[in-house]
């Protein structure tokens, strides 16, 4: 049975999210949103913005930015090399 292939994307919300990082999320629209992600699946992410919870849509959101780097799993980034 083959490994599943590392989704960066996951690896970085679920990084902000284990590391509770303060992200700002900026939508397609140019509104930006600021909180702490509590969750996220293929298609949404659950922010907490000042206490009250918020559902985004991922394909309203054009990038996020965290507060501080997320740091990446050293063998992911080994194997990426490798390749």
């Amino acid at each position: 049975m083959s490994k599943p292939a590392n989704n960066l994307q996951d690896i970085f919300l679920n990084g902000a999210r284990k590391n509770r990082i303060s992200v700002t999320i900026y939508l397609t629209n140019g509104f930006q949103i600021k909180g702490t992600v509590k969750g996220f699946d293929n298609f949404t992410v659950i922010l907490d913005c000042a206490g009250k919870q918020m559902m985004v849509y991922k394909h309203a959101i054009s990038t996020i930015t965290p507060i501080r780097s997320i740091l990446f799993n050293a063998q992911i980034e080994t194997e990426d090399y490798k390749e």
